[in-house]
């Protein structure tokens, strides 16, 4: 375990974004993770948990309090069932699971930056594929209760991008997760999403190869700069910084009008059918058609040069430039449709 005292934390981020921590904490065991949560909680000390720091915005100011750096690694294969430490690298992981070992089930999420144990609390999802769909279970600290728990699927309350865990953010601290894959012999799992199913040339709910299916992924997102790539600006980001919004009946048939208005009677927004008679559209196209387009921004945060729905750090951004673009965006699609983008990343010491 290494302790540092006013540790920069923007190096721990995607964004390469933050001011520094009073006390930054590196726990490589379990075991280190809770003595660092009860000590923390002990003395009443503000605690952040950073893992592979791909969804975090932290403030220019810092943290003034213990950051904890997730840095255990390590998992354990046993038939189709894997056991993987939180402080795994995802890629890693997905890498090893379609290339090593031949099992189906993550292989759609190659390339999303970012630690195994932030999976489960964001409900990782890209492609047709999310995290809800094979973990089994989570083993995390709760802090209300004092000890280690295991939490099944049904209990981490897995919806769009949402869990128990980001629902509850100071109470639980994820140390293990736990997946059932499938092994389909080579293949991969249904193609749910059209775009991939087009680069593949399959139908939808058809199978294709299980390597094939992770190297189309890694290409869609490098295309998208959603693969990072420290040499590469435009790709210094939290991947996706808005959610897709869901609509309510209601306030679809407002965005349809607001759409007409705006755009035509013949333009028809994406919209995909959500949970309780709802529909989700694509937050990328309402940036776009809110006139903010790829490489949109006039100072040192912009958005991708290659994808509206990436802000990035051109290299001498703050947090408060970065924030500055994103409210810009978010106020721009609320007033051209409606519409109120909610961001993805966790903000600290700040608010959008």
């Amino acid at each position: 375990m290494q302790v540092l005292q006013d540790a920069p934390l923007a190096p721990l981020t995607t964004f390469r974004l933050g001011g520094p921590a009073r006390r930054l904490v590196s726990a490589t065991t379990d075991d280190e993770i809770v003595e660092t949560v009860r000590a923390a909680d002990a003395a009443g000390e503000p605690l952040l948990v950073i893992g592979g720091g791909s969804n975090l915005v932290i403030g220019d100011k810092g943290f003034d309090g213990t950051a904890l750096h997730i840095a255990t690694t390590g998992h354990t294969l046993h038939g189709t069932r894997l056991d993987a430490a939180a402080g795994e690298v995802w890629t890693d992981l997905v890498a090893a699971t379609v290339l090593e070992y031949g099992l189906a089930g993550n292989e759609f999420l190659a390339g999303i930056p970012g630690s195994v144990g932030a999976t489960p609390v964001q409900n990782v999802g890209a492609y047709g594929q999310e995290v809800a769909h094979t973990v089994t279970e989570v083993v995390a600290y709760d802090r209300r209760a004092r000890e280690t728990v295991t939490l099944a699927n049904a209990d981490c309350r897995f919806s769009y991008r949402h869990s128990v865990f980001k629902a509850h953010p100071d109470r639980y601290v994820v140390l293990r997760v736990r997946f059932d894959l499938e092994d389909a012999q080579g293949r991969s799992t249904p193609v749910r999403y059209a775009e991939v199913a087009r680069t593949l040339g399959v139908e939808q709910g058809e199978r294709t190869g299980l390597r094939t299916a992770r190297e189309t992924v890694l290409e869609l997102r490098a295309g998208k700069g959603m693969v990072l790539d420290p040499e590469d600006h435009d790709t210094w980001s939290a991947g996706s910084f808005f959610t897709n919004p869901v609509l309510d009946p209601e306030q679809q048939a407002a965005f349809l009008a607001r759409v007409r208005d705006r755009l035509g009677p013949d333009v028809q927004p994406p919209l995909f059918p959500a949970p309780d008679q709802g529909a989700k559209t694509s937050a990328a196209w309402l940036i776009d058609r809110a006139g903010f387009g790829k490489g949109y921004g006039r100072g040192p945060a912009r958005l991708s040069g290659k994808h509206t729905l990436a802000l990035t750090n051109r290299g001498q951004a703050t947090t408060d430039d970065l924030l500055a673009l994103a409210r810009e965006v978010r106020d721009g699609v609320r007033a051209a449709f409606g519409v109120t983008l909610v961001n993805e990343p966790v903000l600290v010491g700040v608010e959008l």
